[in-house]
């Protein structure tokens, strides 16, 4: 799960891959996290699944894109599409 801040300090922008773009102005990214158990040190893998808004549905399933964080859009999208990775 990768974290950085924007510029102007507007959110957090993260990487991920699309899942679902069957919905209108919608995607689904999966965003996957490698992380250290605190106590007995294995690595655990996790996944975690976002909705964010795509004007005009230009992006397809599997594409690995960015999204950052933003004001709410609806009742489960706090997050809208920024570019596709690279």
């Amino acid at each position: 799960m990768e974290k950085k801040t924007a510029q102007k300090n507007i959110g957090k922008i993260l990487k991920g891959t699309i899942v679902s773009a069957k919905m209108k102005d919608t995607v689904v990214v999966s965003i996957d996290s490698f992380k250290k158990h605190p106590k007995y040190g294995k690595f655990i893998k996790s996944q975690n699944k976002i909705m964010a808004h795509d004007a005009g549905n230009k992006h397809k399933e599997g594409e690995v894109i960015e999204i950052i964080e933003s004001r709410p859009i609806s009742k489960n999208k706090r997050f809208t599409v920024l570019e596709r990775a690279k």
